[in-house]
């Protein structure tokens, strides 16, 4: 028989389930860096996000069309309001990677490990323990020595755009997981709101990115229009559904964390796809970031209450006496 998980901490199982998912989101925007790189201009990014978004809808709607008929004004505009910070991170991030490079795009955007728990320490006036903020150190030393490998440039607009990156992914998981308006919000609801907001944003936007989306979807060749689906499908609307998924079952910390890993999928991916070398510094930083992140898993489950102090054993003796 399973014994019982101490009280006030989840059991590893049932922790793997709800952060399994996470971790493979981590992944999947892992290897989205060369996807996007292959597919991406300067004077596309809007055309690009635009046909990534439309092209995830329609699925999306299909899933959530029951619970769209249930769907509240209130709800309504706490979904464009977490829609509005998700158009923000897209941008951000994209246009970073194309200013950037992939190894400092990678290295930056882990500080969204740091970020998160600072920012719940603050809104909850609660400091996070030292033994998260030592796993999350570890793990952006780890980010640092694998990003190494194939150097670390002058930081650049691109490096700025991809710090700010960060932080707008702090606040969507924030903002997530603390917006009263969407707490009982069906989950592929939620995200088809978000969705349909960005898809909105990024229309009103096209006339400023440069090349129409029309234009880019005729000049794609077979190869880029399985990247953008790939980018679609598992990069926006898989990863983005699970997070959401998670954030509302776990903690902003936890989340973060995991996802804090993903710069240790794009490294492994750039190795085995993309001809990198990171070097023996770069693999030592891959064992950091794995020995971060776990150590940081536990230390950010909740304590286990302690147990009241035990009445004296002439209580329990009274008890036996009566029966």
């Amino acid at each position: 028989m399973p014994t019982a998980s101490p009280a006030g901490r989840t059991s590893p199982r049932r922790a793997w389930l709800s952060d399994g998912p996470v971790l493979l989101v981590a992944i999947v925007w892992g290897s989205s860096y060369l996807a996007t790189k292959d597919i991406t201009h300067a004077d596309s990014v809007i055309a690009l996000l635009l046909l990534r978004f439309l092209i995830a809808i329609p699925l999306l709607g299909l899933a959530a069309r029951r619970g769209l008929r249930r769907l509240t004004a209130r709800e309504l505009r706490g979904g464009g309001i977490l829609g509005l910070i998700l158009t923000a991170v897209f941008l951000l991030e994209t246009y970073g990677v194309v200013h950037t490079s992939a190894t400092n795009a990678g290295l930056i955007i882990s500080l969204t490990m740091i970020f998160t728990p600072l920012a719940e320490a603050a809104l909850t006036r609660t400091p996070p323990g030292r033994s998260f903020l030592a796993a999350a150190a570890l793990s952006v030393l780890g980010v640092a020595l694998l990003t190494q490998g194939t150097g670390f440039t002058t930081p650049s607009l691109g490096d700025l755009l991809i710090l700010l990156a960060a932080l707008a992914r702090t606040a969507n998981v924030l903002v997530t997981h603390r917006l009263p308006a969407v707490r009982d919000t069906d989950d592929a609801t939620l995200t088809f709101v978000q969705l349909g907001t960005a898809v909105v944003a990024f229309a009103v936007l096209s006339p400023l990115g440069g090349t129409p989306p029309w234009e880019l979807a005729a000049s794609f060749t077979g190869a880029e229009w399985a990247n953008l689906f790939y980018l679609s499908l598992m990069c926006t609307l898989f990863a983005f559904f699970v997070q959401l998924w998670a954030v509302r079952r776990s903690s902003p910390s936890r989340v973060s964390l995991l996802q804090g890993t993903e710069p240790l999928w794009a490294a492994v991916i750039g190795v085995a796809l993309g001809g990198d070398r990171p070097g023996a510094l770069g693999y030592l930083g891959a064992v950091l970031v794995l020995a971060g992140t776990t150590w940081g898993r536990r230390a950010a489950e909740p304590r286990p209450v302690a147990d009241a102090p035990r009445q004296p054993q002439s209580q329990d003796i009274r008890e036996v006496a009566r029966t």
